[in-house]
């Protein structure tokens, strides 16, 4: 066999999985560097979770190449079995063993290692994640965040080359989810481990990683940096992914598009005179008594604590704009004037 180069904790190489006619991972190349945090997100049955088995070796792909640290574990004549990978997981249960203590989990993953040297990481990986005092209590006797601690643990105690977490948040409470997250984040960046993420959580992605990858359908949509997903998304679903938008119709002439609230510059490469389809942020359109580029009416508004929101009718518009404003305006105001910000506008083709 060539020898491969290990500049990468893990090569996704055109990998391929099929259920009957279904592609469940549909020829799909991902590379991660050394200590890198990857988010996969997309919808239910997009094949996150699909990819995600196929790297623990719990699964096994169609066709293509897995290298982790440039040794191939899964082609068309390999295939290292799961325990020899030595790849940590920590599932969306947790699946932590309810008859043995936490200590005794941890423990488990470390069977391969003699009784002193098991103790040693044990020890030493219930010193890094703070959980010391909860050695002797068993699995249904702790918080669901200390059963996610405990969880990571047990993965990172026999120091994997790359830690898979399947929706590892998910069963938390919003109000302690966050902190938890950000937490474990946080120590897996001090550890330098290598982390591929799965979440249906558009924010969680965002935040969380440092390359987003957005599937559907079994491929990879767009990939890059939180901004590059957020601000500049390649294709309307990538864009709506991330963010609510108002959707205004225009018809694009000589790089601009012209719509029923005006003209907006954006360049694109379809013929002159075809459909085009405005994007426009909630957060990007201004409202106020006074200021404003053209007049609208206040249909409804809704307090969110931080925004209100507000629906504003525009004339010619068929559907009501869709307003975010940190600003107050007296509830017995319904007549505006209305901005939009254009370097906030996004634009594509029309289907």
């Amino acid at each position: 066999m060539v020898a491969e180069t290990a500049e990468f904790a893990l090569e996704i190489r055109d990998v391929t999985r099929r259920f009957g006619p279904t592609a469940a991972v549909g020829g799909i190349s991902l590379s991660v560097r050394k200590g890198e945090i990857i988010c996969l997100v997309g919808h239910s049955g997009c094949g996150k979770s699909t990819l995600l088995r196929l790297i623990a070796g719990v699964d096994t792909p169609d066709g293509g190449r897995i290298l982790l640290a440039g040794k191939e574990i899964s082609g068309p004549s390999t295939f290292i079995e799961p325990e020899a990978r030595n790849i940590g997981f920590v599932f969306q249960d947790y699946a932590l063993f309810p008859h043995l203590t936490v200590e005794q989990n941890i423990l488990f993953g470390l069977k391969r290692y003699n009784r002193a040297e098991a103790i040693r990481r044990s020890s030493e990986v219930i010193g890094r994640i703070g959980i010391t005092h909860l050695i002797d209590r068993f699995p249904h006797m702790l918080s669901g965040g200390e059963q996610q601690r405990v969880a990571l643990a047990r993965a990172l105690a026999p120091r994997p080359h790359i830690l898979l977490m399947d929706e590892p948040f998910s069963n938390l409470d919003q109000s302690l989810r966050d902190r938890v997250r950000d937490n474990t984040l946080s120590l897996l960046k001090t550890l330098g481990t290598t982390v591929i993420m799965v979440t249906h959580d558009p924010d969680e992605a965002l935040s969380a990683g440092d390359r987003v990858v957005l599937m559907k359908a079994g491929e990879v949509v767009q990939a890059g940096s939180g901004y590059d997903l957020h601000d500049r998304p390649l294709t309307p679903y990538a864009a709506e992914f991330f963010c609510d938008f108002n959707k205004v119709p225009g018809v694009y002439k000589g790089g601009v598009i012209e719509t029923a609230m005006g003209v907006f510059s954006h360049a694109l490469a379809i013929p002159e005179g075809s459909p085009s389809t405005l994007y426009i942020r909630p957060q990007a359109i201004s409202i106020s008594r006074d200021d404003g580029d053209f007049a609208g009416r206040i249909e409804g508004r809704s307090f969110h604590g931080e925004f209100e929101q507000f629906l504003v009718r525009v004339d010619n518009l068929e559907t009501p704009l869709r307003v975010r404003s940190t600003r107050r305006l007296p509830p017995d105001v319904d007549l505006v004037r209305v901005s939009i910000a254009n370097d906030q506008v996004l634009a594509f083709p029309s289907d």
